[in-house]
């Protein structure tokens, strides 16, 4: 075997695990600091706060005796209250007699000693600040990219090989092909606008240049080009980039998007043959469409064969400042789309409306990381906020061990006016953990074999 040929995979799996272990550690570190810090506003004292589990690589002891430690399996991490016997707060029986007998007013210092409310808010505290950090991280997006400015507005253009383009910089665009341009906020106009466009490789375009309105010509508004490669998909197996224009289709010349999209859904899963222009480049690729579980904006999924691309118009349209309020409701927004999803996606696969390969596990997290990570800083702090509100939905399901659970044992507490006996909540814990591990082990097995 040539060693030296195994170097640029190593360095592949060394870059997908340290963008994994980042995006990991930073939606760990701001889960458990919700636990701690509404757990110090509370009065609960924290004894551990660690990223990671196992052997301690660093810690250090604050003023407060709360020790903070990075530990070596970043898969994790936890904050161990006063009086919690493990990372899963399960109660210390002899710790909390000890601390009976000997200092009865630190028992309201502890986990299980700490009113109703304390230790509700202190548990919710986890999955709110994954969502909260989700909607400041998507909301700085838009505050940073801006809002399309309205009209349409060139404010970069794409290059495409032999086209012929008169458009600048800085045009507003009036008309396509003899059709006026609605505003972007008109999203059922923008869909009939672009129904209505002739398909033909060159339109005439009716723009606002300088105060002067003049009719020039451009390429077709919809180009067969990469905006995105989505990652574990075909194209990305093969390397198709960002910014790549597709010619051809099995020799068939194409010119839009649409009419890729037309190949790949008739394809049927056959390998399929692509003329690719990279840089003044003409490449030949072979990829095999994939079947693809999509959520649809009305509910629901539809299956179609997908090779794992994102396209858009030639152009990047100019933006105008976006408002803090204004980004921040969008944050909102973007956050309750990916709850929306990813309920919908669960109930489907429960259902068996759709494949329950739709489900990754780390492994399939970690190469969507690397990929992410390879596409730009931007994409990768995205797929951050993304993986933060999963991991906040996922706490709050109602399984023992994980958050949602505990909010349940608390929810009977409220009503029942005491809580489950320590011998239920033993059994309980055992079963929520047993729960936890079959959805690992099965979430691995759709990594390896699906």
């Amino acid at each position: 075997m040539d060693v030296l040929s195994l170097i640029p995979q190593f360095g592949n799996l060394l870059y997908t695990i340290i963008a994994f272990v980042i995006a990991l550690s930073v939606i760990v570190a701001v889960h458990e600091y919700g636990h701690y810090i509404v757990g110090r506003w509370s009065g609960i004292h924290a004894e551990v706060f660690s990223v990671g589990f196992g052997p301690v690589l660093w810690s250090r002891i604050d003023k407060r005796g709360t020790r903070w430690q990075i530990a070596a399996l970043p898969f994790g991490g936890y904050v161990k209250f006063l009086g919690d016997a493990n990372a899963a707060s399960g109660k210390d029986e002899a710790a909390m007699e000890e601390i009976t007998e000997q200092s009865p007013e630190d028992l309201r210092r502890t986990m299980h000693g700490a009113p109703l409310w304390a230790r509700s808010a202190t548990v919710a505290a986890g999955p709110v600040f994954n969502f909260i950090m989700s909607i400041l991280v998507f909301g700085l997006i838009f505050l940073t990219q801006g809002v399309t400015k309205d009209p349409l507005t060139v404010g970069t253009l794409h290059p495409l090989p032999g086209t012929v383009q008169q458009l600048q910089d800085g045009d507003e665009i009036v008309a396509i092909g003899g059709v006026a341009v609605p505003d972007f906020d008109e999203a059922g106009a923008w869909t009939d606008f672009v129904d209505a466009l002739p398909v033909e490789p060159v339109l005439d375009y009716t723009v606002i240049r300088d105060d002067q309105t003049m009719d020039v010509t451009g390429p077709w508004l919809f180009p067969p080009l990469i905006q995105q490669v989505t990652p574990r998909s075909a194209a990305m197996d093969i390397d198709l980039k960002r910014g790549d224009v597709i010619t051809s289709v099995n020799g068939d010349p194409i010119f839009a998007f649409d009419q890729l999209k037309e190949h790949v859904e008739g394809s049927d899963g056959k390998v399929l043959l692509l003329n690719v222009w990279r840089d003044g480049a003409d490449l030949e690729f072979a990829l095999a469409p994939r079947r693809t579980d999509e959520p649809q904006s009305e509910g629901g999924f539809v299956t179609h064969w997908r090779i794992g691309i994102v396209g858009g118009m030639m152009l990047e349209p100019a933006t105008e400042a976006a408002g803090v309020l204004e980004s921040i409701s969008g944050g909102a927004r973007q956050t309750l789309r990916i709850i929306d999803g990813s309920l919908s996606g669960i109930w489907h696969m429960v259902t068996g409306a759709i494949s329950t390969c739709n489900m990754s596990g780390p492994i399939g997290i970690a190469e969507t990381s690397g990929a992410m990570a390879s596409q730009g800083a931007q994409s990768f702090i995205f797929f951050i906020a993304v993986l933060s509100t999963a991991v906040g939905l996922l706490n709050l399901f109602p399984i023992p061990a994980l958050d949602g659970g505990h909010l349940v044992f608390y929810a009977y507490e409220a009503v029942a006016g005491k809580p489950p006996s320590d011998g239920v909540l033993k059994v309980l814990m055992g079963v929520g953990i047993s729960l936890i591990l079959g959805l690992m082990i099965f979430s691995v097995s759709n990594d390896l074999f699906c």
